[in-house]
């Protein structure tokens, strides 16, 4: 329990008001208040007069220690963002590891970003880039291994952008990902530069700027055919879920069969696995995720059953080949189609994984899709369901 609703509760089980409470601690009620309701930290001081105060057997110093650690911890996600950016600005103008170690580090990084918190993500990615960085500046490489050392740091960068996107800030994640393709063409890596473009367009969906995303996706497609992979797979489900945000039912289903038809294509496999790989899981899911934009009906039924294949397919998986975050926001696309086609029982059993999971495992894109759902069961179709009010308002209380 959070510590101001583990202080709420011991300070009315003692029968006390916020005065008493704040006289017997000799601090300011409305400040116990604040507390309360969780829009002031509590600092150690406090935490420890309230529980001798209220003999919580040392039940409110856990939740207090709990909570220092987590604004530890996101402190110094904060930071390591900003120093991240600031190499970013670095690669765009323009280390003790070798540079093989350096490859590995970054296949064993895009390999662990699936079943990892992007903030510890962030931080293993912006160390093995900033080795990188330093050997680029300094020219400590041999004479044919400069190309090599900014794949290493365009997919790193990539990794950044990632994470920066999961943590809620696109704008630090389109910085990292112009990084990114600054390297890719540097490097005259054409397989990165179109993942970069596919995950410019991702960023650029985020933020709800579909005729720029459909650019990056265009501009990415140029090199279709030139490199291994599924880089062309990724772009064209880019633009089904662009054109799908646009309302544009009959060209999203058609680029989708088109976008079937280039995985089909693809004999030779990524050059780099987990982050960098596209697989016939996430096309599905990306086939879900872009239906649910539609106008329901057949295109709700198509995204339910994409949904349920991709979360079957994960589950299947060994833990480590599974990408949890996706797996997760599947379960809510999967929820959306259910609402759309009015089965909100059926809508509640696909959210009941995302509403159990603890807030760190909540990322941006989980938050912002759930309130997707949350506001279709405000409709006035929805009024007098009771299912739909407790669905509603146990997706109101994620973040919380």
């Amino acid at each position: 329990m959070a510590f101001g609703s583990e202080l709420r509760e011991r300070r009315r089980a003692a029968g006390l008001s916020l005065g008493d409470l704040a006289q017997r601690v000799h601090i300011d009620r409305s400040h116990i208040h604040h507390v309360e309701s969780g829009r002031r930290s509590p600092t150690r001081e406090f935490a420890e007069a309230v529980e001798l105060v209220l003999g919580a057997d040392g039940q409110l110093m856990a939740a207090f220690e709990r909570e220092d650690r987590e604004r530890r911890e996101q402190a110094a996600t904060r930071r390591t963002l900003a120093a991240s950016l600031a190499a970013s600005r670095d690669l765009v103008e323009l280390a003790d590891l070798e540079l093989d170690e350096l490859h590995a580090g970054v296949e064993e990084t895009a390999v662990d970003y699936l079943g990892t918190a992007p903030g510890p993500m962030l931080r293993r990615a912006d160390a093995l880039r900033g080795d990188a960085l330093s050997r680029l500046r300094d020219y400590r490489h041999g004479p044919h291994e400069r190309a090599d050392l900014y794949v290493v740091a365009g997919r790193l960068s990539g990794i950044l952008a990632y994470a920066a996107l999961d943590l809620g800030d696109p704008g630090a994640a389109l910085e990292h990902a112009r990084a990114a393709g600054r390297c890719a063409q540097y490097a005259g890596d054409m397989e990165l530069l179109m993942w970069v473009r596919g995950t410019q367009s991702l960023i650029s969906r985020f933020n709800g700027d579909y005729r720029i995303a459909l650019d990056y996706v265009r501009d990415g497609l140029q090199y279709a055919g030139e490199v291994p992979g599924t880089g062309e797979a990724r772009l064209l489900c880019g633009e089904v879920q662009c054109l799908a945000n646009l309302g544009d039912s009959r060209a999203a289903n058609q680029t989708l069969r088109i976008a079937e038809q280039a995985r089909e294509r693809a004999h030779r496999p990524d050059t780099l696995a987990g982050l960098f790989e596209f697989s016939e899981t996430k096309q599905r899911y990306y086939a879900a995720s872009s239906l649910i934009w539609l106008n329901g009906g057949d295109d709700a039924r198509a995204a339910a059953t994409e949904a349920e294949a991709a979360i079957a397919s994960w589950e299947r998986m060994p833990p480590a080949q599974r990408s949890l975050d996706d797996e997760r926001l599947c379960h809510i696309y999967l929820a959306t189609a259910r609402v759309q086609l009015g089965e909100v029982e059926a809508a509640a059993e696909a959210m009941a994984p995302v509403l159990a999971l603890p807030v760190e495992d909540q990322i941006s894109w989980i938050n912002k899709r759930a309130r997707r759902v949350g506001g279709m069961l405000s409709a006035p179709r929805f009024q007098h369901a009771s299912a739909a009010t407790a669905l509603r308002e146990a997706i109101g209380a994620l973040g919380a």
